[in-house]
């Protein structure tokens, strides 16, 4: 998760830093592709990689005694590679969907960085379709991915119920650094993409705090 979490601000961060510290800030079609392509691929690859962390948590803390017997390591292989490769066909899809679109300039992204959003805004075509297709192949990833993890830590906590409170509370310690890190990224992504499309400023503040600040904490 670390090495992802590298890789996801290190698509961004680079440029964004050396586009603050030029006048003229250009980026080329196929760079702008290539960010795209990477921002999304170790994005979706992070949501899943924490999907499989929590329950991965879940059998540790609700089936202790069969931790070993479900959570086997050929189990544990094809779960990260499920989720590197979901990363890789949404990525994908993501690119297919930006190469056709026609472009008139002036190419002026209102962003710091290339995503599907602010290339809708200036291509030379209706893209309502498009802007569905990124709702459900993004936001509804986002959204689905939330609430299974929703939904596995109130498993947690009903099975602590009958725990002692030492018991729930190394429980929950060993969950809170989790916990935290899918609030800060998972509150702002679903904002950002499950939103209608508009030209509101916060919406780069929002975006800077899931691709910088979050995977800088």
């Amino acid at each position: 998760l670390s090495l992802v979490e590298i890789s996801y601000s290190s698509t961004i961060v680079p440029k964004f830093i050396t586009d603050l510290l030029t006048k003229i800030k250009t980026i080329s079609l196929e760079g702008c592709l290539a960010q795209i392509f990477f921002f999304h691929f170790f994005g979706v690859t992070e949501i899943l990689l924490l999907v499989v962390m929590a329950y991965d948590r879940s059998v540790a803390i609700c089936k202790p005694l069969h931790y070993i017997n479900i959570m086997n390591r050929q189990l544990c292989h094809v779960l990260v590679a499920g989720s590197w490769l979901g990363g890789f066909f949404h990525s994908i899809i993501q690119i297919l969907i930006t190469i056709q679109l026609p472009f008139c300039g002036p190419n002026v992204i209102d962003h710091y960085f290339c995503d599907l959003q602010p290339l809708f805004k200036i291509a030379c075509t209706d893209t309502s379709v498009e802007g569905v297709i990124v709702l459900v192949n993004s936001g509804l990833i986002a959204l689905c991915s939330f609430l299974i993890l929703v939904t596995s830590y109130i498993v947690i906590l009903v099975n602590l119920r009958n725990r002692s409170a030492e018991g729930r509370r190394k429980a929950l310690s060993t969950c809170a650094s989790h916990i935290t890190v899918v609030m800060l990224f998972f509150g702002p992504a679903i904002f950002f993409y499950m939103r209608p499309s508009s030209t509101f400023t916060e919406e780069k503040l929002v975006a800077l705090f899931y691709t910088v600040v979050t995977p800088m904490l």
